[in-house]
This record gives structure tokens, sequence and C-alpha cells, in this order.
């Protein structure tokens, strides 16, 4: 073959062979990418048929891409969509937990108030008939301000149920002694006699403990699921910051934007990314901890010796073996309070004619179990706060595993098993940083998420404040120290802006102060000083009468 020949069809040959090299560099298809994508719901027009080059990418790595710039905006929309939605169904339990018991316990404890006060009124209307009548009210006021005090009304408990005994006193004196006439002023006497002459026995004392103490564990108590409901819902609504954003495009859809729809990203690299998104989220920890704690605490407090049930449940007889009491006593307590308020004045003629037996001659009647009302909402308050306590147990640590529980889901990531066939936010490889600590300061290295550590979440901080309050309350209720609430409703409702206390000073709402709760064990000096008030008051009302019959006998 000539050379000239030679010379021409070999470097023909060698362009012949390169070919098939020149023809795999042409761009890869994108229809895995289209069919991923349009399967979101998106529009086909806005993705290439085939790998463009992505010097347009503002997130996404930039280089050879199946993302247009319209697609890495709608996709970044679109990762902020699912990451709230991640974070609103992973705290879902916690969150109907409290919704679904706070709603258990509010109705057990208003039926239970109802049922207590209908018991009461039927028991008697039966043992007293009229003369309980003319003054049910005296009662229902006791009921009313009762409820009014469980729903955050400004009640004193212990100042309460002292008017009650003393109106009890007032008008029962007026029964036992229908031959006098009684002004108001004098009745007013009447009732500063409760104490010292205890017309009532022991009764007034016990329930005044029980009542008080068993009320404050269960209005609190109700209250901390109404702020656990509360703190959760807000908390569950995130609002990712522009930082977490950018993390959540590059970790969820920079696959589709490399052509890879079906890859999952890497466990760990998914830590990185939440742990960054939901560092204020993991600081309510410490203080969430402490107020499931608390509310343990007064859990057992209602199960035990500040049980709401025992004590509502048999106030009807109580108060009925009081009255007994007074009227046992009816005599002896009419003498010592003609002693302390004078001799009061005749009543009318027709008035007077009647006596006190035919007054208020009927006797308690001894309590039967089977009249007793059905159980409160279906349930006793044993089984009730049992079942509280086992799903509050279940929601500590509930924050700061939300990056693990999220990160577990195999709808995210690609699983702790396959960390080699996964997205490290690059490629398909494995994930090589290590995982970030939790919380915020911790997240100022963090490879994945732009975070400003010196700027906490306000709204974050004010749910912390709130929990915080919270268990300060419950410690007290815990002890049997009643707290005044300054706002209940302001604090229960919360503000849904993210203004709130800063440098965890909070709003004045948020003051409350404790007051003692009568002591369990009976106190000889408060029995010393009643007697002591008592005698001081007869012989000062004996010198009285001294000075005037000696005015007399001058004259």
């Amino acid at each position: 073959m000539p050379s000239w020949i030679r010379a021409v069809i070999l470097p023909l040959s060698g362009l012949l062979l390169t070919l098939p090299a020149a023809a795999d560099v042409k761009a890869r298809s994108c229809s895995e990418v289209r069919q991923a994508y349009g399967a979101k719901g998106f529009s086909l027009a806005d993705i290439p048929y085939q790998e463009i080059a992505g010097e347009h990418l503002r997130i996404c790595p930039q280089e050879y891409t199946c993302c247009t710039t319209e697609m890495e905006d709608k996709l970044s929309q679109q990762s902020k969509l699912e990451f709230e939605n991640l974070v609103e169904e992973t705290s879902h339990f916690v969150r109907t937990t409290f919704v679904s018991r706070h709603k258990k316990f509010d109705e057990f404890f208003r039926e239970l108030l109802e049922n207590a006060e209908k018991s009461l009124n039927d028991m008697f209307v039966r043992t007293y008939g009229m003369l309980y009548m003319q003054n049910s009210e005296v009662f229902q006021d006791l009921f009313t301000e009762l409820k009014r005090y469980y729903t955050g009304g400004n009640v004193n408990l212990e100042e309460m149920l002292n008017d009650f005994w003393a109106r009890l006193l007032e008008r029962m004196f007026q029964l036992i002694n229908p031959q006098y006439h009684f002004s108001e002023d004098y009745l007013e006497c009447v009732s500063k006699y409760t104490d010292q002459l205890k017309p009532f026995g022991d009764v007034p004392r016990k329930l005044k403990i029980q009542v008080t103490r068993a009320f404050i564990a269960a209005r609190t108590f109700v209250q901390g699921l109404t702020v656990g409901r509360e703190v959760a819902n807000r908390v569950s609504k995130v609002s990712p910051t522009p930082g977490c954003i950018r993390a959540l495009m590059k970790m969820l859809y920079c696959p589709y934007c490399r052509g890879l729809p079906t890859v999952r990203p890497c466990n760990n690299y998914c830590l990185n990314v939440m742990k960054g998104c939901l560092a204020n989220q993991a600081d309510l920890d410490t203080e969430w901890n402490l107020f499931i704690d608390a509310m343990l605490l007064v859990a057992e407090r209602l199960e035990g010796p500040f049980n709401i049930e025992s004590v509502m449940d048999p106030i009807d007889v109580k108060i009925s073996e009081a009255i007994m009491n007074m009227q046992e006593n009816s005599m002896q307590v009419s003498a010592k309070v003609f002693q302390g308020c004078g001799q009061p004045k005749p009543a009318p003629a027709l008035r007077s004619a009647r006596s006190a037996p035919e007054n208020f001659n009927t006797r308690f009647r001894p309590y039967n179990p089977e009249e007793r009302p059905t159980t409160a909402a279906g349930t006793s308050l044993d089984r009730l706060v049992t079942d509280i306590k086992e799903k509050l147990k279940l929601s500590k640590k509930v924050w700061s595993t939300l990056p693990y529980t999220i990160c577990k889901d195999e709808r995210v990531t690609a699983g702790t098993s396959n960390d080699e066939e996964c997205w490290n936010g690059h490629s398909k490889a494995r994930y090589l940083p290590e995982i970030m600590n939790d919380g915020l300061t911790n997240q100022i290295n963090n490879p994945e998420v732009e975070v400003d550590i010196t700027r906490p979440d306000t709204f974050i901080r004010q749910q912390i404040m709130a929990l915080r309050v919270m268990t300060n309350k419950l410690k007290n209720a815990y002890n049997g120290n009643d707290v005044n609430f300054q706002d209940t409703s302001d604090e229960s409702s919360g503000s849904g802006s993210g203004s709130g206390c800063m440098d965890d000073v909070c709003p004045t709402e948020f003051e409350f102060v404790t007051t003692e709760a009568p002591a369990v064990d009976p106190d000889r000096r408060e029995e010393e000083s009643s007697a002591s008030k008592l005698s001081s008051s007869l012989i000062s009302w004996s010198l009285v009468c001294v000075v005037l019959a000696l005015q007399r006998l001058n004259r």
C-alpha cells in the first residue's frame, strides 16, 4: 500500500475509534428525575430532558444537573414544608397525650363536683326537707366557689371555707333559737365565735385541710396539663431559618439535581441537619423534663393524701355530721354566744311560740353507699392518674430526641445499615463529619447548617419560661401551698408572636405568691390560742356586766 494512502487511513481510523468515547461525554437523561419530580405534583415544563450545566444553582453542587433555577426554588419550598410536617408528625404523640389527658381529667373533675353537689342536695332534701331548701343557697354558694377556684378564679380556699361555716352557724343558730330575733350585727357577732366554740366539732378543721390540699393539687395539675398542651402545640410548629432551609434542600432534593432521585440522605448527615435546624427546640428539653418530673410528683399526691375523689365523694356526709354536732351542742353553744354577744331580743309572739324541736328536730341519717352517684367520667381518679403518669414518663426528652426520631424515618434517610449507598450532600458516598451535640451552643461548628448561636429564638425562650413558672407552681402544690394567679388566662393561652421573655425576664403575669395551707396535724397552740381568745372575750363581757350593775346601784 502506498505510503500516502496509509498516511490518510491511519488518522481516520483513530478518529473512528474515539467516536464512542465522545458520545459518552454527552449529557445523561433526566427521565428518572422527571418521573420523581412529576410525582411530587410539579409541572414537567420546569425540568429538562437531559442534564445541563449547573452554574445557575445556588444551593446544590454546580455540576451537570437536571435542575433549573425554578426547580431549585420549588424544591427548597417543598423541603421546608416536608420538614415542618415531619416535626409536627413526630411530636404528635406528646401533643395528643396532653390534649386527651387534659380533656379527660377536666371532665372527671367537673363531673365529680357536680355529683358531689347533687348527692348533698338529694341527701339534705330527704333529711332536712324544707329547712334545707330555705337555706340551700349557703351550700350552692360553697360549690360555686369551689368550681370557680378550679377554673382559675381568684378564690382563697381557706377564707371561703371559713365563710361557709360562719354562714352555716348563723343560719342554724337562728333555727335552734326561734324564740329570739337576731339583727345582722348580732349574727355577725355569732359568726365570730365559729373557731372558738367549735359548734361543728372537728369537721371544719379536717375538711379545710382535705379540701384545700386536694383542690390545690387538682387545679395545679390540670393547669400543668394545659401548659404542657400549649407548649407542645407551639413548639411543634417550627419556622425554619434561611440557613436551615438551604441545608434541608441540599439534603432532601439535591440528589434530584444530581440525577439520583432514589438515593436518600445518610443517617449521620440527617442528624447534623436536624440538630442545626432544631437547636432551639433541644434547649427546651431541660426545663421540659423538670416540668414532667414536677407533674409526676403532684400526680403521686393526687393518688395519695390529696386525693380529690376521696374528699368530694363523702362531703355531704361530713357536712351533715357537722350539723349533727351543732344540734347536740346547741344548748351550750347558745349559752356561750349569749354570754359573748349579749341577750337577744325576743321574737314576735307567733314566732316565739314555736320551739326549737319543731323547727329543727331531724337527726343525721346514716350514709348509704348504694345512694352514691356513679363514678365521675366513667373512671376513678387512681386509674386516671396512673394512665396520665405512664404517658408523661414517655414524653420526657421528647425535644432533644426529635432529630433522632426524624432521621429514623425510612421516608427520610437511607438508614444506619446503608452508610455507603447514601447521599452525603455532595455525592453517593459515606458521610464523614462527626455528629454535633444537642442544643444551640453546640452548633457553632455544624458543617451543614449555618446557626447563629448568639441569637436564641425568643419564642422558644418564652416557652421555657412558661414551663419554669408552671414547674414552680407544681412544686408548691406538691407541698400543699396555694398559688395566687395574677393572670391565668393570659398565661395559659400565651402569645403566638415571637416576642416574649428576654434574658430570662418575663412579664408580671408570671408572678405568683404562695400561701401556706393548714397543717395536716392538729396544732395544740392554735387550740390554746382559740381557747384563750374565748376566755378573754368572756372575761371582758363579764367585766362590762359588772360595770353596768355598779352604775345601776349608784343611781
